[in-house]
């Protein structure tokens, strides 16, 4: 038992790593959403020939302008979409973990029963600890996923300055992953190593 358990704080660690990315992930797409949100908003003002003033003495400037912030919001798109799949990749590895997790338990010369996956040996997690922290955590991130997925996709030229600002606190709060749960988790599978 106490070998699957120190296999389990194995698979966790991997997933501090990814959690770690995530992370990272988030503050980027953040800048992301907010340089396009902030370019979908000066389109609708560059839109308009009278907010050229004098300028609009200048053959050409209204499209050029309008196509250069074209083009910049095209590729912030195109990496929001970038970022997006990168979401998607830890959500498929927080998945595999769990799975080996799960597989690990079946995989044994002995399947533990109910009774000694709930055993905990001094301050180590049980194996019910280990697969359920794996559990929840990955469902949280996937629920994220699939909100950050919506969120931008929901992300339009047509998006007026409210649904910008609502769409971007979404992405702010992260509601689906309460860090405070996570690193409970965490407490409960490394206690040992706090100690």
């Amino acid at each position: 038992m106490e070998m699957m358990v120190k296999k389990h704080q194995q698979k966790f660690r991997k997933v501090k790593d990814d959690m770690s990315r995530w992370d990272q992930l988030q503050s980027q797409l953040l800048a992301q959403f907010r340089n396009a949100s902030s370019i979908i908003e000066r389109l609708q003002v560059l839109q308009e020939p009278k907010n050229y003033g004098v300028f609009t003495c200048i053959s050409g400037i209204r499209e050029e302008v309008l196509g250069k912030q074209m083009e910049s919001l095209e590729t912030i798109f195109l990496s929001m979409k970038k970022t997006i799949e990168e979401f998607h990749s830890i959500v498929v590895s927080l998945e595999k973990i769990l799975r080996d997790g799960r597989q690990l338990m079946k995989g044994g010369s002995i399947s533990p029963s109910t009774k000694q996956m709930q055993l905990r040996i001094g301050i180590r997690p049980s194996l019910f600890d280990c697969l359920e922290g794996l559990r929840i955590i990955f469902e949280m991130h996937y629920s994220e996923y699939l909100l950050k997925s919506s969120i931008v996709s929901a992300l339009s030229l047509k998006s007026s300055a409210s649904d910008l600002g609502a769409l971007n606190q979404l992405l702010i709060d992260q509601p689906n992953i309460p860090k405070e749960e996570v690193q409970f988790i965490f407490d409960i599978i490394f206690a040992e190593e706090i100690c």
